[in-house]
């Protein structure tokens, strides 16, 4: 699967992914009335506005970056209509051409961690019969497990060409309070890295295994450091935009290749039309602003490579 995302990658050049995080305030105001007329203000008429407003935004985007990354939690706060509505947002991304990466942070043992895989990766046997429950390309996975956590994915990944981004460094100010922890004069997070180079190493497609990495961009020096101890791993960088991020504080997480690394924008894309620098757009071109976002983007950290 990291060889589909390079291909996209290089196809856009355009090392990007869009976070699909649709909190209500995020929506206009027209798609919110449209909904809420349809199924009232309930859990049903905030799915569908969320859903209509990923659709448009889908669309807008699909020929410019290679890959987007829902965060479930959005759509888990909505119940089992928010949950239907993840399911088709991966279909239509999938039916674009789009790689997605599930944003679930998902981590357990055993039989939960290989429930959690067969759901987000693989496919679930009922009877004499089989379904994918959702389909993503990749997911994100919490190793605070283990071996014992992550094997279960890196299992289905093998059987299914399917890969996962593993968090080792993440981009929020209090993630420091473990993952900065020093145990024999080294923080915690390297040891995390060198897991991910064993968990990848019996699945690599050429230069780069299907088990990547979440780093930060918010820790330039760190992502720096974890690209050289981490050669074959893809990092998911979050931290871009909104989260004070820009182009010339992830130079360091690509390798001389120009790949390696691909960055994501959430707000800063989808929450565009909403930004002094897009108020031009305006809510009736929502989709137009996130366009023109990830095209700023694209240079933004094209020129800084």
């Amino acid at each position: 699967m990291i060889g589909k995302l390079i291909i996209k990658i290089r196809k856009c050049d355009a090392p990007i992914v869009a976070g699909l995080d649709p909190n209500l305030s995020l929506i206009p105001e027209k798609i919110l009335d449209n909904a809420f007329s349809g199924f009232g203000e309930t859990p049903k008429g905030a799915a569908e506005a969320v859903w209509e407003f990923n659709r448009a935004i889908i669309e807008a985007l699909a020929d410019v970056i290679p890959a987007v990354k829902p965060q479930i939690a959005m759509y888990e706060q909505l119940g089992l209509d928010g949950l239907e509505v993840f399911r088709r947002t991966v279909n239509y991304c999938r039916k674009k051409e789009l790689i997605v990466i599930g944003d679930v942070k998902r981590g357990d043992i055993g039989s939960t961690s290989e429930a959690y895989a067969r759901a987000h990766l693989g496919s679930v046997e009922i009877g004499s019969s089989s379904f994918v429950p959702f389909g993503e390309d990749f997911a994100t996975v919490n190793p605070w497990f283990g071996t014992d956590g992550i094997k279960p994915f890196t299992d289905v990944c093998a059987k299914e060409d399917k890969g996962i981004f593993v968090l080792v460094k993440t981009s929020n100010p209090s993630g420091g309070e473990f993952q900065d922890l020093l145990v024999d004069g080294r923080p915690v997070y390297e040891y995390v890295a060198e897991k991910v180079n064993e968990w990848g190493a019996a699945l690599m497609e050429g230069d780069y295994s299907n088990v990547g990495c979440v780093v930060g961009a918010t820790y330039p020096e760190v992502g720096e450091r974890l690209r050289a101890l981490m050669p074959h791993a893809f990092i998911l960088v979050p931290g871009y935009g909104a989260q004070g991020a820009k182009g010339s504080d992830i130079k360091g997480y690509f390798n001389k290749d120009g790949l390696g690394a691909i960055v994501n924008s959430s707000r800063g894309i989808i929450g565009a039309w909403k930004s002094d620098r897009y108020a031009s757009f305006g809510p009736k071109r929502f989709d137009e602003a996130a366009r023109q976002a990830c095209l700023d983007m694209k240079e933004d950290i094209n020129s800084n490579k």
